[in-house]
């Protein structure tokens, strides 16, 4: 079977007026009446193939609540898989079943609920058929499982104000998708058949669920009012006696309409957000830190605008490249938090325009001046799948001691075209109260990926003056030329799903079109049926420096033409293994001379409530300027003793900086999205032992539903 071929199914939800008991038993007369979803195709590791292991999914609904369950059958029940037990679990290290609902039937955007059989739940929102994906978005959702000798059960309660949908609507049709995963196969199916290229989230590929009629948004309002006692001490500017500090404050969130979502925020605090990954640079150019904090990961796709990325496509620049809002540049600066007065945020969708509203303001410290931040974005959606954009953004001071102002705006279209062809294009400017601030950016993509081919090219250029203030530029001055050519046969060969050969070519100058980097790379990939994947790569680089640039502490590279190239070779193993690892070498000319990489990583589930993970990196680099050994490593525990108590420690060792992070979290979710966290820090100098930074905090938080 071709799963792009094929009619995208059809279902009906049956409703009820039983009430429906969420104990993993579906031992109400409803479930047997409603009509079974079942006949699952795989998507691997055999595309098109019946999935495996049966799978029987059923759908009611009353006017508040619809009610998801599934039985999935397994002959061999006892090898099934448990990813965790906390919330959020990993989905790609165990069985699962999920189910995700386009609820306005736009073919874009979903929300998506994964269960395993350990009851854990997992929650998304995802937009734009699938290019950004809301992890932090959480529902209020019931979930129970229950494992008998030949099938574990899933059992789903989805209360409708979790949910946006036109409710004045009397009759209503949904987008839908349901998975089965079967992890020691490294097996994925799907009701509504998707290539292997795509997964559960590409809504225009999805079936469709009719019968909905009768439903009640409710208030959709809620209220999170939280509560946090810390004690800091370290190195100033910290206090070194230690410092002991209270604060409260809270969230509200209102769905203002069936498409339109309020949230105000009060004195916001992040202080259970586990640290950043420590990173080695080897560039010249800025490293690029992801948001972590939940607040503003939280809708995130409603503000992205910059070097997007489509989902199996190699498109040359990514946002790690340039986004023009990063919101780590709100409440942090050099990595440490400054406190946040609060701030509201409205996003959703009007008609067929999806919009995002932002203003942060931040207090005034020793560090910085108050400031305030405010972003607007529109995106119209244009010939299905398809957008164009406007945001504009503003950073202005409103302390005292001012800091320069900073006003940025873009345009953009993304465009979906002959089912497997994308163009991206944007065009932004700058400008502060200084020529040094004022300045343009743009770019323009064509890709095209199917079965088969994968190819792509792009032109972009970032001007010397261009300055976002609320965004991430990784290089300036310069115009990018990329173009890419690559094959995805499947051979019928016994334990191979597919080869991937490839080649890339990067040609980089300055905006007078002096050639500053030129990169050439030739690869050979090879995905295993089993899950494992194995990369082969050559690159031949040059690079022009026309100014010195620290390396590494005390190594400095001076001004010159620099012509390297190296071969790379990495492993990763299935995940559906209890044991699984990854290995990666890579050897060469770097600079005026070598470098030797070594990765290893590996992770271990004894149980299916304890994972272990540790991860250790050597660079070796040899050169005139100076030789030194850049080495990073990492360890990480995850536990849980039931879904609503998990933790995690997280330790990190630095060679450039000689330093060892350390971070303990734990979380006791005593009441749906209500949570009571213990979060412990520690950053210490090795040699000396000198506890740079030591905190202790504990925050209450408690979710109130109107």
């Amino acid at each position: 079977m071709d799963p792009d071929a094929v009619p995208r199914p059809v279902a009906h939800a049956m409703v009820t007026a039983e009430r429906i008991v969420i104990d993993g038993r579906l031992d109400e007369a409803s479930w047997a009446r409603a009509e079974p979803l079942t006949d699952f195709v795989q998507s691997v590791p055999f595309t098109g193939h019946p999935a495996s292991q049966r799978t029987v999914a059923r759908i009611l609904y009353n006017a508040d609540h619809l009610y998801v369950a599934a039985v999935c059958f397994d002959t061999e029940i006892e090898k099934m898989m448990v990813a965790g037990l906390e919330h959020d679990f990993n989905p790609g290290a165990g069985d699962i079943f999920g189910v995700t609902l386009d609820t306005f039937l736009d073919r874009r955007n979903s929300f998506l609920f994964l269960v395993n059989p350990g009851g854990a739940l997992r929650d998304e929102h995802t937009m734009n058929d699938s290019r950004n994906v809301n992890v932090a978005w959480d529902a209020v959702a019931h979930v129970k499982t229950s494992i008998t000798d030949s099938a574990w059960i899933v059992e789903m309660d989805i209360p409708l104000t979790t949910l946006r949908f036109a409710a004045d609507r009397a009759e209503q049709s949904w987008g839908i998708n349901l998975l089965r995963r079967v992890r020691r196969a490294n097996e994925s199916s799907y009701w509504a058949p998707l290539d292997r290229r795509y997964v559960i989230h590409r809504m225009s590929r999805a079936g469709t669920l009719t019968g909905l009629g009768g439903l009640r948004q409710g208030r959709n309002l809620t209220v999170k009012p939280f509560a946090v006692g810390t004690r800091t001490e370290g190195l100033p500017p910290l206090a070194p006696g230690g410092d002991v500090a209270f604060d409260a404050g809270g969230d509200l969130k209102w769905g203002l309409s069936a498409g339109l979502t309020l949230d105000l925020t009060y004195r916001t605090e992040f202080s259970q957000v586990e640290v950043d990954q420590e990173q080695v640079n080897l560039t010249r150019f800025s490293l690029f830190f992801p948001e972590r904090r939940d607040f503003f990961v939280e809708n995130a796709g409603a503000f992205s605008f910059g070097d997007v990325t489509e989902r199996n496509y190699r498109m040359g620049s990514s946002p790690q490249e340039f986004t023009l809002f990063h919101s780590r540049r709100i409440g942090l600066k050099d990595g440490r938090p400054l406190p946040i007065l609060g701030g509201a945020r409205l996003t959703g969708r009007t008609g067929r325009n999806d919009v995002g509203l932002l203003t942060m303001q931040t207090r005034t410290t020793a560090e910085a001046p108050a400031e305030n931040f405010a972003v607007a974005r529109v995106r119209r959606n244009v010939f299905g799948t398809s957008d164009v954009g406007l945001i504009v953004l503003s950073r202005e001071p409103t302390g005292a001691d001012s800091a320069p102002y900073n006003r940025s705006v873009g345009v953009d279209a993304n465009l979906r075209a002959l089912g497997n062809l994308v163009i991206n294009s944007y065009v932004a400017a700058s400008a502060g109260p200084g020529a040094a601030s004022d300045g343009a950016a743009g770019r323009v993509s064509v890709a095209w990926r199917d079965r088969l081919w994968n190819t792509s090219a792009m032109v972009k250029q970032v001007e010397a003056t261009f300055d976002p203030g609320i965004g991430f530029v990784r290089r300036r001055d310069m115009r990018h030329w990329y173009g890419t050519v690559g094959l995805h046969p499947r051979p019928r060969v016994s334990g191979i799903q597919e080869i991937n050969p490839y080649v890339e070519l990067d040609y980089i100058t300055d905006t007078r079109g002096l050639l500053e980097t030129r990169q050439g790379l030739l690869g050979f990939g090879v995905s295993f049926t089993e899950g494992g994947n194995l990369q082969l790569e050559v690159r031949d680089q040059f690079e022009r420096i026309a100014d010195p640039f620290s390396i590494f502490t005390g190594v400095v590279i001076p001004p010159g033409d620099y012509g390297f190239r190296d071969v790379s070779v990495s492993y990763r193993s299935s995940e559906a293994r209890r044991l699984a690892g990854s290995a990666s070498l890579s050897a060469g000319r770097f600079w005026s001379g070598t470098r030797r990489a070594v990765g290893l990583g590996g992770s271990w589930r004894p149980r299916h409530n304890l994972f272990v993970e540790v991860s250790a990196n050597r660079n070796d680099v040899d050169l005139p300027e100076g030789s030194f050994l850049a080495d990073l490593a990492s360890a990480r525990v995850r536990f849980a003793t039931s879904t609503t108590f998990f933790g995690s420690a997280f330790v990190q060792y630095n060679a450039e900086t000689d330093q060892v992070v350390s971070n303990l979290r734990l979380d006791f979710r005593h009441a749906p999205l209500s949570d009571v966290f213990l979060v412990l820090v520690d950053r210490r100098h090795l040699p000396t032992g000198v506890t740079l930074e030591r905190s202790v905090a504990v925050k209450v938080t408690r979710l109130l539903a109107f």
